[in-house]
């Protein structure tokens, strides 16, 4: 709900259990008041205190007033060299080479139903609301638009900003955050969610000290080392107490969030694209529009919080033609080739996959092209006759006579040198004349931001998707951005690339979900390197690490959980020893950790013993079951496993709270283990509890406070799962 007081020019955007306020004072300085647990309202600039604070300067209109001074007050979009000296939001260079930026609110509408941006990605829905509030810094004739979309449901609030050049000469635009979130206390924590390839998403927390802290990305993605998603709350919160507000950011190139701790004690967070090489001419009438940003504020824990990340993302964000129903449980045969392969081969690891119970083959790298290695072919995107005779036309027949349907890699915005198009458009591919190209994984980056390139690449993809019944891709994206010159823009526009790559990437990806409504894309970035909510609006799932290694996924399905829900992850049964760590896990363990995502293998299943092939039967059998409880019930973190080496849990309860998915992991094991009892979360406290099928029951509350007895499991890495359901009646008092 969004309620204008047009007397005191305040504006309060209510949800179910949170309140955002914001006021237009006496100099039309937009003030943000407050953000928090829900409250009934009225005008909370009283909070504000205005006193003379030495070296912090008083705007013109302010006159010799010493107590009003911008350096000191919580503001809603933070302004640049007008003299308050904290992160600004935005950083504009005028003609006459001054970087001032001095925004002033001039007027507001409210509309029914959510915004949107064109070109970007964004929540949707009817059942939001939406308010525009308008600014001006007169000075430059640059008008200011800012976005809030209010989801009453699911606590979200959501913030986007438009640059507007009203003038007649042209304004470079240095820096234009999302969103910027003043609060007038700074006992907080900070988490940010860190790592490396094949070990992404990794919570680091710490109370804020003074100054600036900044996580971000110059990589041209969002990144494995760090993700567009941080928090701040209590210094003791956990998942279920205490005030934590989550921000995240709609976007898949290089960002920055920037949390400044200041002189006065108060807290700033700004967030939006990194303003690393970044520079945005706006010739007269052009709008630059900044990447959505999203907010939750739960004043009762983490567990809340993500949880209304996850309903939001899956209900609101995701557009999904699977999103009512099971997707595919799948087999890529990637882990079992490499680029070693043949059609005969891959028809016979399907031969071996499909009595199993598994419904989409997968073919990776080495399809395509003279690609026998990560030397060459990429960018030709046609079939190799010599692996492939006769193409996809001959081989997807044979796999969908099996009962399976078929599905292809591809890794569209890269080149190799070694290839056709590269020798026919050698400038199609990021980097400057004269200078040796830096390679990654032995491939350049070609050039998005072109539509020429964007158009080859999807008239070469749609005669493969044309040629045969191909219903899945995964693509990926295996290299960061380095040389980013464009061939295409003229010199005093290159600090534009950057974006205009990741809009390029979106305007590709939405062409294919308009022409290929039914085709699901998962995305992917040498596993998670750009696990984002910008990339979720076009690829509903991303392949969440290119470590499958159990133990491993333990700790980097976590971290991802505290905004990303459990549908959107990748997780895939690999063979072991595992590729990334030589580490031996069994089996069982391996299918209950990756049945918490989008369940497949990565595997070479001819390759399996008969007990193998029975419990991978056993492990898609309980998938098919529960996966609703599984994508769509409330997730819970039962355990931290950066805490808790001597086991993880987790849980997934029901919408209803009658049905509950338990998994259960241990880590390596050691001579006389102690005993656990494992309390549950979610359950109805009236309900008993059948589990796994037994004949006892247990009361919800009995669950929940006293918890429930693990039997003792001997052995490094072992596993189990608990299925409860609730009997028909309640329990007794």
């Amino acid at each position: 709900m969004i309620a204008y007081d047009k007397e005191s020019m305040v504006f309060t955007l209510h949800t179910c259990h949170t309140t955002y306020q914001m006021k237009a004072d006496a100099y039309c300085v937009l003030l943000h008041t407050y953000y928090g647990p829900r409250i009934s309202g009225g005008d909370l600039s009283n909070l504000i205190q205005y006193t003379d604070r030495g070296f912090s300067p008083n705007p013109g209109e302010a006159g010799h007033c010493r107590t009003y001074s911008l350096d000191t007050l919580p503001q809603e979009y933070s302004s640049c060299g007008v003299g308050d000296f904290r992160i600004p939001s935005i950083e504009l260079e005028l003609e006459d080479g001054s970087r001032i930026a001095d925004f002033r609110y001039t007027g507001f509408e409210i509309h029914k139903g959510k915004y949107t941006l064109e070109g970007l990605p964004a929540f949707y829905g009817d059942q939001a609301e939406t308010l525009i509030l308008f600014l001006e810094d007169t000075a430059s004739q640059v008008g200011l638009e800012l976005y809030y979309g209010v989801f009453e449901q699911y606590d979200l609030i959501t913030r986007a900003a438009r640059v507007v050049n009203k003038g007649t000469v042209p304004v470079r635009l240095h820096q234009a955050s999302s969103l910027c979130l003043d609060f007038q206390r700074s006992d907080l924590d900070l988490i940010t969610f860190d790592g490396r390839h094949v070990m992404e998403r990794c919570p680091n927390r710490a109370p804020l000290r003074p100054g600036v802290q900044r996580v971000s990305s110059v990589r041209g993605t969002s990144s494995h080392q760090h993700n567009p998603f941080v928090i701040l709350c209590d210094h003791d919160a956990n998942e279920e107490y205490g005030l934590c507000f989550g921000a995240l950011l709609l976007y898949s190139g290089n960002f920055e969030a920037a949390v400044e701790r200041s002189q006065f004690e108060n807290t700033r967070l700004v967030m939006g694209v990194n303003p690393y090489h970044f520079c945005y001419t706006l010739e007269q009438g052009e709008v630059f529009t900044a990447p959505e940003a999203a907010l939750i504020c739960s004043p009762c824990g983490f567990t809340r919080m993500s949880q209304q990340f996850h309903r939001a993302i899956r209900q609101a964000l995701l557009r999904d033609a699977h999103q009512d129903r099971r997707k595919p449980v799948l087999v890529n045969n990637w882990e079992a080739t490499h680029f070693d392969f043949d059609a005969e081969k891959l028809v016979e690891i399907a031969k071996e996959s499909a009595p199993l119970g598994i419904e989409l083959f997968v073919m990776d790298d080495g399809w395509f092209g003279s690609r026998d290695s990560d030397l060459g072919g990429l960018g030709d995107w046609s079939v190799n006759q010599n692996k492939l005779p006769g193409g996809l036309e001959a081989l997807v027949p044979r796999i969908n006579q099996l009962g399976m349907q078929f599905g292809l890699w591809i890794e569209p915005e890269m080149i190799n040198e070694d290839s056709a198009l590269y020798r026919a458009h050698p400038d199609w591919a990021l980097g400057m004349p004269g200078r040796a190209h830096t390679r990654g994984r032995s491939q350049l980056v070609l050039d998005f931001s072109r539509a020429d390139v964007r158009e080859h690449i999807y008239q070469a993809l749609q005669t493969v998707l044309s040629s045969a019944n191909i219903v899945y891709l995964k693509w990926d994206m295996n290299r960061s951005l380095s040389e980013v010159w464009s061939a295409a823009i003229p010199a005093s526009r290159q600090g534009e690339v950057y974006h205009r790559y990741v809009l390029g990437l979106y305007d590709l990806l939405e062409r294919f979900h308009q022409d290929y409504p039914g085709l699901l894309i998962e995305g992917c970035s040498g596993g998670g390197g750009r696990f984002d909510a910008g990339m979720l609006y076009y690829t509903p799932q991303i392949w969440c690490s290119d470590n499958t290694d159990a133990i491993d996924r333990l700790r980097i399905q976590y971290g991802t959980s505290f905004c990303y829900p459990v549908c959107t992850m990748g997780a895939h049964v690999s063979a072991v020893p595992n590729e990334s760590n030589e580490r031996i896990t069994p089996l069982k363990t391996r299918g209950v950790v990756a049945m918490s995502g989008a369940f497949g293998y990565e595997m070479d299943l001819s390759k399996t013993t008969t007990e193998e092939k029975e419990l991978i039967v056993q492990q898609i059998h309980t998938y098919k079951a529960h996966w609703k409880l599984i994508h769509q019930g409330d997730y819970y973190r039962l355990t931290d496993p950066f805490q808790n080496q001597a086991y993880t849990a987790w849980e997934h309860v029901s919408q209803d709270r009658r049905e509950a998915l338990v998994s259960y992991v241990t880590g390596s094991i050691h001579a006389a283990p102690p005993f656990v009892t494992l309390r549950l979360k979610g359950l109805d406290p009236q309900l008993c509890y059948q589990v796994n099928g037994s004949e006892e029951s247990y009361r919800g509350d009995v669950l929940m406070l006293a918890g429930y007895p693990i039997p003792m499991m001997l052995g490094d890495y072992q596993s189990l799962q608990l299925y409860l359901i609730a009997k028909d009646e309640t329990a007794s008092q």
